[in-house]
Order: C-alpha cells, then structure tokens, then sequence
C-alpha cells in the first residue's frame, strides 16, 4: 500500500524535529527481528539515552538535512534504522554493541560523531572506550586523591605525635613538672624568713605606744612626791 504524500511529509517532519539536536549515531539493518527482540532492542537503545527509528531510505536524507547527522543517511540502501543521541556516543555504541552479540538479526551499517563518518570497525573502537561517567570518576578521583593524601599524612602526624608524648610521660622523660613543686617547698623556708622579718617592724610599731603609757604611769607617782 501506497503511503500518501500526506503521511510522508509528517513523517519527514517528525523525524527533522527529533534529529534536529542529534550529535552522533548508528545506522543498523535487520532481518528477520521479532516483536520481542524490536521492544529488547529499543529498550537498550532508550537506556543509554538514545532514541530508535526505523526510515526509509528516500525520506531520511530529508529529515537529516542541516543535522549533525544527515553526511550518515546519505545514499541508504535495503532496510535501514538509526539509533542517536544527543549525549554520550560511547554509551549509545556499547549498549548496542553488547546487544548485537547475541542479536546476530541486527547488523551495523555506518555511524557518525559530530558530522564525521565512521566504520563498522571504528563502532567497535568507540564501544570499547571510557564513557562519560567514567571518564568523570577517574578525573574526581584523581583531583581528590592529593587532598586525601594529606589529609592521611596530617592524621598520622598527629597520631605519631600522641603516641611519642604518651611514651615520654611513662618514661619520665618530661620531669620537668613533676620536679617544680620539690623546687618550690626547698624555698618556702627563706620566703617565710623575709616575710616574718618584714613583719617585724610593723608589730613592734604597733605595741610601741603601749609601752610608753605604762612608762608614763610609772613615772607619775614619783613626780607627786
């Protein structure tokens, strides 16, 4: 049955506006791929952050133009379908091929990453290479692991420093505090020497008008006589 011009054009657009911030993706044919094994597929495809279609040959050139994408769906021939992304090209590249290994229905025709075509041969590459996510641990690691080095070199300074003191005290090798209160008693005799002679002074000058009076008194009878 004949698709009307119609259904074409919307189909044509459709795609235009989903491809429109596609960066990478890989073009694929099948044979013989059952209901189940299309949704497994598509399924694999969605959680690496693709999306799948099925095109036909003479609309996808349309839908492509101006994208990232259209040098890919160029001059197809047979049953084509493309799966793409806007994101990571690795993650889309090895969950397909991982999924084509014990898919042989499916098959890889081309690909493309930001406008640069690329072999069967060179899927296979870019499957084998970090994702995103890990490229992004490996550099956090490596940003952090200079701080966590020092901080392990701090803590065990600490540490050592703790268990040098602890031996020294059980030693005795820090007497010094435990001698002063000795050093302290041997003096105590003198300071209590000068301070009872600088004490002295000040009581006989307190009991000096005392003696005067009884002198006085003494003295008064032997006058009257």
């Amino acid at each position: 049955m004949a698709v009307s011009k119609a259904k074409k054009h919307a189909t044509v657009e459709f795609l235009t506006k989903d491809l429109a911030n596609s960066t990478s993706a890989i073009v694929g044919t099948f044979s013989g791929l059952t209901a189940g094994k299309d949704f497994s597929l598509r399924k694999t495809i969605r959680e690496a952050g693709g999306k799948y279609h099925v095109i036909k040959n003479k609309l996808a050139p349309k839908a492509a133009a101006g994208t990232k994408i259209e040098a890919a769906l160029q001059g197809l021939k047979g049953v084509s379908s493309v799966a793409y992304t806007e994101g990571d090209p690795v993650a889309l590249a090895k969950a397909l091929s991982t999924w084509v290994k014990d898919n042989a229905e499916f098959t890889f025709k081309l690909g493309i990453i930001d406008g640069k075509v690329i072999t069967v041969a060179e899927i296979g590459d870019l499957a084998s290479l970090p994702g995103k996510e890990e490229i992004f641990s490996k550099l956090l690691f490596l940003i952090n692991s200079p701080a966590q080095r020092l901080a392990t070199v701090i803590n065990a300074t600490g540490r050592d420093l703790a268990v040098v003191i602890n031996q020294g005290v059980e030693k005795g090798k820090f007497g010094g505090a435990a001698e002063a209160p000795a050093a302290v008693a041997a003096a105590e005799p003198d300071v209590q020497a000068e301070s009872a002679a600088a004490e002295a002074p000040a009581a006989v000058a307190a009991v000096e008008p005392d003696v005067q009076a009884e002198a006085a008194a003494t003295e008064a009878p032997a006058e009257g006589a």
